[in-house]
This record gives structure tokens, C-alpha cells and sequence, in this order.
């Protein structure tokens, strides 16, 4: 009996200590501690990175976990010992490509719904243009630089404007462009039709940007002007900077007003259009040229036509 165990132990020894085999993980997929051996550096800070929650939920499958989840199966790339041409390497992707690995998870969100007929998707400014995965700027948004300058890399005139006497408080941190504009694409304009600014975020009621901070401006108003509800804010201001007060494109208000207010062709009372002036308001006489003098709730009033006081 003695013997008996002693040979059925022996039967068993090799096959205890033999190492065992592990299953490959079908597709190619080795796992993201794989890659930590060659890239460290991207590894050590990974875990600050939003994109890490795949990996300690512990419950996404193999091609939405950690590394592989963006750069594809990495299996290759680890028997060939590194290489571009073996691993989905996002520096040697076409914009389009990188839009497509992008949108894999990040489709279901709002803001993104309109990112391929952007402007910047047409202009070929893929996610990597502004986002840096593992170098980010910002560890929330993962971007490249500060936002003001990832825009004014390639909006200088903005710039400019920024840096005039009457401007909106961007470059003093008071507020971003993405307060306004919406870099993934905004819906179909409201206002201005076609000729409205691209990628211009409305708000939930199809309304311009503006109107979020300048609430007192939004009415809705017994007697509207016309300009800000079917031309919009931008038909007398400039809304980045300007040399005039008030950041109107003109710098005597007057000016602004005679744009519209010219009875010209079809306007005027006789066409049923804009109003021009009274006769009785002589353009050559300085208590005339500031309209807003009278006319103070220009924006639309709920008491007068003309919207005087």
C-alpha cells in the first residue's frame, strides 16, 4: 500500500512542478502591465489620468482596458520589441483616424455630437491637436497647454482683440473661450443664419452665449430690436475686444445706429422696414448723436416702441 502512494506521488511531482500555461487573451491583448515595462515614465503618472478608471474598475472588457483600450492589441508589439509600425501610434494616425479612436468612447457625449461637420474636424485639427494623453497640461481635461494659448496658437487675430482697451476678461483668467464657443461643434445656428460664428455654444434654448451672463438682456421683451433677436449680439458689438467702449464695432454710437437705420431701398417707414430717424434729429448736432441718450433700453423694452425711457 506504502508502495502504491510513494508511485502515485512520483506520477504527480512532474506535473506540480511543471509551470502552467497561460491562456492567451484572445484578439492579442496582454494587458496595460505589460506596457509599463518599457514606458515607465507614462505609466508612473497614469494614474492621475481620467482614462485610468478602466483600468481599476476591473470590469471593462480587454479592448476598453487601460493602454490597449486607445492603441489597439499589444501582443505584436511586444514580440517584435517596440516599434510605431506594430501598435496603434496616434503620432502616425491621419486626423480622421484619430477622430475615429477618440469617438470609440467618447461619441455618447452632447457636446461631441456635432464634432464631424465642425469646423475644426474639416479643418483636418484632430483630438490630438489640443489633447495630450499622457503630457497633459490639465490632468481633467488633458490639455496640451493652457486653453488660451492652445487657441491662440492658431486664432492670432483673436489674440489681438484680447489685447485691446474694451474686451472680454480672457487673458485675466476671468473667463475661457470655451465659455462661448464650444470646440467640438455647436448645433445649427439661431440666429444670423448661415453667416452666425462657427462653433458658437447656444445655450439650451437655442440662445447666443451672451445672454448666460448678460441675463438682463434676454427679455422676452413686449418690443424687441430686431438687431439682437434675428441679427444677434455681434450686429453692433464686437465680442472679443474692441477700441470702443462697450466693445461697439463703432466709435460713435450714432454710426452703429445709421448702419440699419438709413432708409435705405426698401427700408424705412414707407417699406414697413426700419424706421429712419425724425427729421427733427439733425445728425450734425452732438445732442443727437448719442442715441442711447433717449432710446436707454435699446436692447427691447416692455413699455415703449422706440424704447425710450
Amino acid at each position: 500500500m506504502t508502495k502504491i502512494l510513494f508511485r502515485g506521488f512520483l506520477l504527480c511531482l512532474p506535473m506540480l512542478a511543471a509551470p502552467q500555461a497561460t491562456a492567451p487573451s484572445p484578439g492579442g491583448y496582454v494587458g496595460s502591465n505589460a506596457c509599463k515595462t518599457c514606458h515607465a515614465d507614462v505609466w508612473a503618472n497614469f494614474y492621475k489620468n481620467p482614462h485610468f478608471k478602466s483600468i481599476a474598475s476591473g470590469t471593462e472588457a480587454p479592448e476598453k482596458t487601460g493602454c490597449e483600450s486607445c492603441h489597439g492589441p499589444a501582443k505584436a508589439h511586444l514580440e517584435a520589441g517596440g516599434g510605431k509600425a506594430t501598435i496603434r501610434a496616434f503620432s502616425e494616425m491621419q486626423p480622421v483616424q484619430v477622430l475615429n479612436g477618440c469617438l470609440a468612447c467618447h461619441e455618447k457625449q452632447i457636446g461631441r455630437a456635432q464634432i464631424r461637420r465642425s469646423s475644426h474636424t474639416q479643418a483636418d485639427v484632430a483630438c490630438n491637436s489640443c489633447h495630450s494623453v499622457h503630457r497633459p497640461n490639465s490632468t481633467k481635461t488633458l490639455l496640451a497647454k493652457k486653453q488660451t494659448e492652445l487657441c491662440y496658437g492658431c486664432h492670432n487675430s483673436v489674440r489681438s482683440q484680447f489685447a485691446m482697451p474694451h474686451k472680454h476678461r480672457v487673458n485675466e483668467g476671468s473667463m475661457q473661450c470655451v465659455d462661448c464657443h464650444n470646440p467640438h461643434g455647436s448645433p445649427s445656428p439661431t440666429w444670423r443664419v448661415g453667416l452666425r460664428p462657427r462653433m458658437v455654444e447656444t445655450t439650451r434654448d437655442g440662445e447666443e452665449p451672451c445672454l448666460r451672463c448678460h441675463t438682463d438682456k434676454r427679455g422676452p421683451f413686449a418690443f424687441e430690436h430686431a438687431a439682437l433677436r434675428v441679427d444677434g449680439c455681434g450686429s453692433c458689438h464686437s465680442p472679443h475686444g474692441s477700441m470702443n467702449p462697450r466693445m461697439l464695432k463703432r466709435p460713435v454710437v450714432f454710426t452703429v445706429c445709421l448702419e440699419c437705420h438709413n432708409g435705405a431701398t426698401s427700408f424705412g417707414k414707407s417699406g414697413a422696414g426700419i424706421p429712419t430717424q425724425s427729421s427733427s434729429h439733425n445728425m450734425n448736432d452732438p445732442r443727437y448723436r448719442n442715441c442711447t441718450t433717449c432710446h436707454v433700453r435699446i436692447h427691447g423694452s416692455n413699455s415703449d416702441p422706440q424704447f425710450l425711457r
